[in-house]
Protein backbone atom coordinates (compact mmCIF):
# COMPACT_ATOMS: atom_id res chain seq x y z
CA UNK A 1 0.00 0.00 0.00
CA UNK A 2 0.92 3.85 -1.01
CA UNK A 3 2.63 5.86 2.12
CA UNK A 4 0.98 8.81 3.36
CA UNK A 5 2.76 10.96 0.77
CA UNK A 6 1.79 9.42 -1.42
CA UNK A 7 5.26 6.72 -2.85
CA UNK A 8 5.19 3.22 -2.69
CA UNK A 9 6.85 1.45 0.06
CA UNK A 10 9.65 0.08 -2.02
CA UNK A 11 10.84 3.55 -2.57
CA UNK A 12 11.38 4.24 1.12
CA UNK A 13 13.24 1.10 1.65
CA UNK A 14 15.75 2.17 -0.95
CA UNK A 15 16.26 5.72 1.21
CA UNK A 16 16.72 3.83 4.53
CA UNK A 17 18.84 2.11 2.62
CA UNK A 18 20.63 4.93 1.10
CA UNK A 19 20.57 6.76 4.37
CA UNK A 20 22.22 3.57 5.99
CA UNK A 21 25.20 3.77 3.55
CA UNK A 22 25.34 7.46 3.19
CA UNK A 23 26.34 7.23 7.27
CA UNK A 24 28.87 4.61 6.62
CA UNK A 25 30.93 6.50 4.55
CA UNK A 26 31.12 9.26 7.19
CA UNK A 27 32.08 6.81 9.50
CA UNK A 28 28.57 7.24 11.44
CA UNK A 29 27.30 4.67 13.02
CA UNK A 30 23.45 5.61 13.46
CA UNK A 31 21.33 8.45 12.28
CA UNK A 32 18.64 9.78 14.87
CA UNK A 33 16.34 11.14 13.27
CA UNK A 34 12.88 12.86 15.06
CA UNK A 35 9.93 14.17 13.12
CA UNK A 36 10.81 16.70 10.26
CA UNK A 37 11.10 16.92 6.49
CA UNK A 38 14.16 14.30 6.88
CA UNK A 39 11.68 11.86 9.22
CA UNK A 40 9.01 11.79 6.48
CA UNK A 41 11.56 11.72 3.39
CA UNK A 42 12.72 8.72 4.71
CA UNK A 43 9.41 7.21 6.44
CA UNK A 44 6.91 8.50 4.18
CA UNK A 45 5.01 9.90 6.85
CA UNK A 46 4.82 13.39 9.09
CA UNK A 47 5.25 11.90 12.60
CA UNK A 48 3.83 14.78 15.16
CA UNK A 49 5.95 16.33 16.55
CA UNK A 50 5.71 16.58 20.60
CA UNK A 51 7.05 16.78 23.55
CA UNK A 52 7.16 12.76 24.16
CA UNK A 53 10.46 11.65 21.99
CA UNK A 54 9.96 9.77 18.56
CA UNK A 55 13.00 8.92 17.01
CA UNK A 56 13.84 6.90 14.07
CA UNK A 57 17.49 5.20 14.56
CA UNK A 58 19.02 4.03 10.79
CA UNK A 59 22.16 1.82 11.55
CA UNK A 60 25.04 1.48 9.36
CA UNK A 61 24.99 -2.12 9.18
CA UNK A 62 21.08 -3.00 10.78
CA UNK A 63 17.60 -2.45 10.53
CA UNK A 64 16.05 0.38 11.38
CA UNK A 65 14.33 1.20 14.77
CA UNK A 66 11.57 3.70 15.66
CA UNK A 67 11.45 4.20 18.77
CA UNK A 68 7.87 6.15 19.85
CA UNK A 69 5.59 6.55 22.42
CA UNK A 70 2.95 3.55 22.81
CA UNK A 71 -0.02 6.19 22.27
CA UNK A 72 1.45 6.71 18.29
CA UNK A 73 2.50 3.17 18.10
CA UNK A 74 -1.45 2.77 16.14
CA UNK A 75 -0.96 5.99 13.66
CA UNK A 76 2.91 4.77 12.78
CA UNK A 77 1.71 1.35 11.69
CA UNK A 78 -1.49 2.79 9.49
CA UNK A 79 1.05 5.21 7.96
CA UNK A 80 4.26 3.22 7.51
CA UNK A 81 1.97 0.42 5.90
CA UNK A 82 3.84 -2.45 4.54
CA UNK A 83 7.05 -0.88 5.54
CA UNK A 84 6.69 -1.53 9.08
CA UNK A 85 7.70 -4.86 8.46
CA UNK A 86 10.84 -4.20 8.07
CA UNK A 87 11.59 -1.70 11.07
CA UNK A 88 11.46 -2.63 14.57
CA UNK A 89 8.90 -0.48 16.55
CA UNK A 90 9.97 0.12 19.98
CA UNK A 91 7.02 1.58 21.69
CA UNK A 92 7.84 3.44 25.07
CA UNK A 93 4.87 3.97 28.28
CA UNK A 94 4.59 7.13 29.76
CA UNK A 95 6.87 5.76 33.03
CA UNK A 96 9.43 4.88 30.91
CA UNK A 97 12.80 6.91 30.05
CA UNK A 98 12.89 6.58 25.81
CA UNK A 99 16.29 8.52 26.25
CA UNK A 100 17.63 5.03 27.65
CA UNK A 101 15.82 3.17 24.78
CA UNK A 102 17.68 5.02 22.19
CA UNK A 103 21.22 4.52 24.39
CA UNK A 104 20.42 0.60 24.65
CA UNK A 105 20.25 0.45 21.13
CA UNK A 106 23.10 2.41 20.00
CA UNK A 107 25.08 1.24 22.30
CA UNK A 108 28.70 0.97 21.63
CA UNK A 109 28.79 3.71 18.38
CA UNK A 110 31.37 5.88 18.62
CA UNK A 111 29.98 8.54 16.46
CA UNK A 112 26.40 9.12 15.99
CA UNK A 113 24.29 12.03 13.81
CA UNK A 114 21.35 14.34 15.23
CA UNK A 115 18.87 15.16 12.67
CA UNK A 116 19.85 19.09 12.49
CA UNK A 117 16.16 20.07 13.73
CA UNK A 118 15.95 18.13 16.77
CA UNK A 119 14.62 19.93 20.09
CA UNK A 120 17.33 21.16 22.29
CA UNK A 121 15.47 19.19 24.70
CA UNK A 122 16.28 15.45 23.42
CA UNK A 123 20.05 16.87 21.76
CA UNK A 124 21.33 17.82 25.15
CA UNK A 125 19.63 14.75 26.80
CA UNK A 126 20.99 12.32 24.34
CA UNK A 127 24.76 13.91 24.31
CA UNK A 128 24.58 13.47 28.32
CA UNK A 129 23.50 9.40 28.11
CA UNK A 130 25.33 8.81 24.82
CA UNK A 131 28.36 10.37 26.18
CA UNK A 132 31.18 9.52 25.19
CA UNK A 133 29.81 8.95 21.96
CA UNK A 134 30.84 11.67 19.69
CA UNK A 135 27.60 13.54 18.09
CA UNK A 136 27.73 14.98 15.27
CA UNK A 137 25.52 16.78 12.59
CA UNK A 138 23.25 14.25 10.12
CA UNK A 139 22.36 17.24 8.13
CA UNK A 140 25.27 16.42 4.96
CA UNK A 141 24.05 13.18 5.16
CA UNK A 142 20.62 13.75 4.78
CA UNK A 143 21.12 16.76 2.73
CA UNK A 144 22.96 14.60 0.15
CA UNK A 145 19.87 12.13 -0.31
CA UNK A 146 17.14 14.61 -0.51
CA UNK A 147 19.22 17.46 -2.96
CA UNK A 148 18.81 15.21 -6.08
CA UNK A 149 15.32 14.97 -6.87
CA UNK A 150 14.17 11.88 -8.43
CA UNK A 151 11.94 11.54 -11.81
CA UNK A 152 8.91 11.23 -9.49
CA UNK A 153 9.61 14.04 -7.32
CA UNK A 154 10.19 16.42 -9.52
CA UNK A 155 6.93 15.37 -11.39
CA UNK A 156 5.25 16.36 -7.69
CA UNK A 157 6.86 19.92 -8.09
CA UNK A 158 6.03 20.24 -11.38
CA UNK A 159 1.83 19.76 -10.59
CA UNK A 160 2.81 22.14 -7.10
CA UNK A 161 4.15 25.00 -9.56
CA UNK A 162 1.29 24.39 -11.55
CA UNK A 163 -1.09 24.97 -9.00
CA UNK A 164 0.65 28.24 -7.89
CA UNK A 165 0.68 29.43 -10.89
CA UNK A 166 -2.93 29.29 -11.35
CA UNK A 167 -3.68 31.10 -7.86
CA UNK A 168 -1.17 33.78 -9.21
CA UNK A 169 -2.76 34.28 -12.23
CA UNK A 170 -6.13 34.41 -10.50
CA UNK A 171 -5.02 37.34 -8.01
CA UNK A 172 -3.58 39.09 -11.05
CA UNK A 173 -7.12 39.16 -12.74
CA UNK A 174 -8.63 40.53 -9.78
CA UNK A 175 -9.03 44.73 -9.14
CA UNK A 176 -6.85 44.83 -6.07
CA UNK A 177 -7.46 48.69 -5.28
CA UNK A 178 -9.00 49.45 -2.37
CA UNK A 179 -8.20 46.15 -0.53
CA UNK A 180 -5.79 45.38 2.60
CA UNK A 181 -2.60 43.79 2.20
CA UNK A 182 -4.15 41.22 4.94
CA UNK A 183 -7.43 40.51 3.02
CA UNK A 184 -5.89 39.79 -0.42
CA UNK A 185 -3.19 37.40 1.42
CA UNK A 186 -5.90 35.49 2.61
CA UNK A 187 -7.86 35.17 -0.42
CA UNK A 188 -4.66 34.35 -2.01
CA UNK A 189 -4.48 31.10 0.33
CA UNK A 190 -7.88 30.26 -0.37
CA UNK A 191 -7.27 30.50 -3.88
CA UNK A 192 -3.69 28.11 -3.23
CA UNK A 193 -5.90 25.62 -1.49
CA UNK A 194 -8.52 25.47 -4.69
CA UNK A 195 -5.62 25.34 -6.68
CA UNK A 196 -5.07 21.83 -4.86
CA UNK A 197 -2.72 22.61 -2.32
CA UNK A 198 -2.79 20.46 0.80
CA UNK A 199 -1.88 23.52 2.70
CA UNK A 200 -1.17 27.76 1.78
CA UNK A 201 1.88 27.80 3.39
CA UNK A 202 2.62 31.77 2.51
CA UNK A 203 0.71 34.71 0.95
CA UNK A 204 3.50 37.93 0.76
CA UNK A 205 1.60 40.84 -0.22
CA UNK A 206 3.70 43.54 -0.25
CA UNK A 207 2.50 46.96 -1.46
CA UNK A 208 4.01 50.95 -1.75
CA UNK A 209 6.97 51.00 0.31
CA UNK A 210 6.37 47.63 1.59
CA UNK A 211 7.25 45.86 -1.40
CA UNK A 212 10.69 46.75 -0.59
CA UNK A 213 10.72 44.64 1.94
CA UNK A 214 11.26 41.31 1.01
CA UNK A 215 10.11 39.18 3.54
CA UNK A 216 7.01 41.70 4.23
CA UNK A 217 3.71 40.96 6.70
CA UNK A 218 0.71 41.46 5.05
CA UNK A 219 -0.94 44.29 7.18
CA UNK A 220 -3.73 46.86 6.69
CA UNK A 221 -2.05 49.04 4.75
CA UNK A 222 -4.89 50.00 1.78
CA UNK A 223 -3.34 48.99 -1.92
CA UNK A 224 -3.54 52.79 -3.90
CA UNK A 225 -3.11 53.71 -7.74
CA UNK A 226 0.65 54.12 -8.02
CA UNK A 227 1.88 51.01 -5.58
CA UNK A 228 3.88 48.35 -6.80
CA UNK A 229 3.04 45.52 -5.43
CA UNK A 230 5.41 42.14 -5.12
CA UNK A 231 3.14 38.82 -4.24
CA UNK A 232 5.48 36.17 -3.45
CA UNK A 233 3.20 32.79 -2.73
CA UNK A 234 3.20 29.22 -2.17
CA UNK A 235 2.72 25.95 -0.51
CA UNK A 236 2.52 22.45 -0.28
CA UNK A 237 0.94 19.74 -2.51
CA UNK A 238 1.20 15.87 -2.02
CA UNK A 239 4.22 16.64 0.27
CA UNK A 240 6.26 19.16 -2.13
CA UNK A 241 6.32 22.36 -1.85
CA UNK A 242 5.76 25.85 -4.34
CA UNK A 243 6.88 29.02 -4.70
CA UNK A 244 6.75 31.91 -7.00
CA UNK A 245 6.92 35.40 -7.14
CA UNK A 246 5.61 38.16 -9.11
CA UNK A 247 6.02 41.89 -8.93
CA UNK A 248 2.47 43.98 -10.20
CA UNK A 249 1.97 47.88 -10.74
CA UNK A 250 -1.28 49.59 -10.04
CA UNK A 251 -2.06 51.86 -12.82
CA UNK A 252 0.33 53.11 -15.06
CA UNK A 253 4.12 52.50 -14.73
CA UNK A 254 6.52 54.79 -13.22
CA UNK A 255 9.14 54.87 -16.04
CA UNK A 256 11.70 54.89 -13.88
CA UNK A 257 9.86 51.94 -12.17
CA UNK A 258 9.51 50.69 -15.65
CA UNK A 259 13.28 50.54 -16.25
CA UNK A 260 14.17 48.78 -12.92
CA UNK A 261 11.75 45.58 -13.61
CA UNK A 262 12.77 45.53 -17.11
CA UNK A 263 16.61 45.31 -15.72
CA UNK A 264 15.43 42.40 -13.54
CA UNK A 265 13.36 40.88 -15.91
CA UNK A 266 16.48 40.57 -18.31
CA UNK A 267 18.28 39.17 -14.71
CA UNK A 268 15.92 36.48 -14.10
CA UNK A 269 15.86 35.42 -17.66
CA UNK A 270 19.64 35.46 -18.21
CA UNK A 271 20.39 33.17 -14.54
CA UNK A 272 17.33 31.16 -15.93
CA UNK A 273 18.82 30.07 -19.34
CA UNK A 274 22.27 29.12 -17.23
CA UNK A 275 21.30 26.28 -15.93
CA UNK A 276 23.20 23.07 -16.72
CA UNK A 277 24.75 20.46 -15.07
CA UNK A 278 28.40 21.30 -14.35
CA UNK A 279 27.88 24.94 -13.33
CA UNK A 280 28.32 26.29 -10.37
CA UNK A 281 25.58 27.27 -8.37
CA UNK A 282 27.63 30.52 -7.47
CA UNK A 283 27.79 31.17 -11.14
CA UNK A 284 23.80 31.03 -11.36
CA UNK A 285 24.02 33.95 -8.68
CA UNK A 286 26.60 35.78 -10.36
CA UNK A 287 25.02 35.73 -13.77
CA UNK A 288 21.87 37.64 -12.50
CA UNK A 289 24.15 40.05 -10.00
CA UNK A 290 26.15 41.06 -13.39
CA UNK A 291 23.10 42.14 -14.96
CA UNK A 292 21.73 44.42 -12.05
CA UNK A 293 25.16 45.82 -10.96
CA UNK A 294 25.80 46.98 -14.51
CA UNK A 295 22.74 49.09 -14.67
CA UNK A 296 23.38 50.48 -11.45
CA UNK A 297 21.05 48.52 -9.41
CA UNK A 298 23.41 46.31 -7.54
CA UNK A 299 23.31 47.70 -4.34
CA UNK A 300 19.48 47.23 -3.82
CA UNK A 301 20.07 43.68 -4.51
CA UNK A 302 20.25 42.43 -0.94
CA UNK A 303 19.65 38.84 -0.94
CA UNK A 304 21.12 35.54 -2.48
CA UNK A 305 19.18 34.52 -6.03
CA UNK A 306 17.57 31.07 -5.11
CA UNK A 307 17.47 28.38 -2.65
CA UNK A 308 16.73 24.66 -3.27
CA UNK A 309 12.89 23.00 -2.81
CA UNK A 310 11.24 20.31 -2.07
CA UNK A 311 9.86 18.73 0.99
CA UNK A 312 10.52 21.95 2.40
CA UNK A 313 10.60 25.49 1.05
CA UNK A 314 14.09 26.18 1.24
CA UNK A 315 16.44 23.46 1.46
CA UNK A 316 19.74 22.44 -0.37
CA UNK A 317 21.41 23.81 -2.81
CA UNK A 318 21.70 27.38 -2.47
CA UNK A 319 22.09 29.72 -5.09
CA UNK A 320 24.71 31.92 -3.95
CA UNK A 321 27.74 33.47 -4.48
CA UNK A 322 29.46 31.67 -1.38
CA UNK A 323 28.38 28.01 -2.83
CA UNK A 324 30.84 26.41 -5.70
CA UNK A 325 28.57 23.44 -5.48
CA UNK A 326 28.28 22.04 -9.13
CA UNK A 327 25.12 21.92 -10.50
CA UNK A 328 23.46 18.13 -11.03
CA UNK A 329 20.60 16.55 -12.82
CA UNK A 330 17.90 16.56 -10.15
CA UNK A 331 18.38 20.18 -8.44
CA UNK A 332 15.37 22.10 -8.26
CA UNK A 333 16.14 25.86 -6.34
CA UNK A 334 14.49 28.89 -6.84
CA UNK A 335 15.70 31.98 -9.39
CA UNK A 336 14.93 34.89 -7.30
CA UNK A 337 16.74 38.07 -8.15
CA UNK A 338 15.09 41.09 -6.50
CA UNK A 339 15.83 44.99 -6.52
CA UNK A 340 14.84 47.00 -3.64
CA UNK A 341 14.63 50.53 -2.94
CA UNK A 342 14.17 51.59 0.83
CA UNK A 343 10.66 53.40 1.42
CA UNK A 344 10.07 53.50 -2.00
CA UNK A 345 9.41 50.56 -3.87
CA UNK A 346 10.64 46.89 -4.95
CA UNK A 347 10.69 43.98 -7.54
CA UNK A 348 10.86 40.21 -7.92
CA UNK A 349 11.15 37.67 -9.71
CA UNK A 350 10.83 33.89 -9.22
CA UNK A 351 10.54 30.74 -11.08
CA UNK A 352 11.76 27.58 -9.98
CA UNK A 353 14.03 25.53 -11.72
CA UNK A 354 15.21 22.17 -12.47
CA UNK A 355 18.56 21.39 -13.95
CA UNK A 356 18.20 18.89 -16.36
CA UNK A 357 20.82 17.20 -19.24
CA UNK A 358 19.47 20.09 -21.39
CA UNK A 359 19.41 22.36 -19.29
CA UNK A 360 16.82 24.43 -16.91
CA UNK A 361 13.51 23.39 -17.02
CA UNK A 362 11.39 26.42 -15.86
CA UNK A 363 8.35 24.84 -13.66
CA UNK A 364 6.34 27.89 -13.16
CA UNK A 365 4.88 29.33 -16.47
CA UNK A 366 3.34 32.08 -16.33
CA UNK A 367 4.70 35.77 -17.84
CA UNK A 368 7.27 37.81 -16.11
CA UNK A 369 6.07 40.93 -17.73
CA UNK A 370 5.15 43.57 -15.57
CA UNK A 371 1.85 43.11 -14.86
CA UNK A 372 -0.94 46.01 -15.00
CA UNK A 373 -3.96 46.04 -12.71
CA UNK A 374 -6.46 47.93 -11.19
Amino acid sequence: MPTAIGFNPSVHRDRLSRAAGAASERSIEALLITPSPDFAYLLGYRAPVLERLTCLIVSADGAPALVLPRLEEPLARHELGDLADGITLVSWDETDDPIRLVQTIVAGARRVAVQDQMWARFALRLRAALDPTELVEAGPTMSALRRIKSPDEVQRLRVAASAADTAMSAILGEQLTGRTEAEVSGHIRQLLLEAGHDEAGFAIVASGPNSASPHHAAGERVIETGDAIVLDIGGTRAGYASDTSRTAFVGKPEPEFAALHAVLREAQAAACDAVQPGVPCSEIDAVARRIIDEAGYGDLFIHRTGHGIGMEVHEEPYIVASNPELLQEGHAFSVEPGIYLRDRWGARIEDIVVCTDAGGERLNTTSTELYIVE
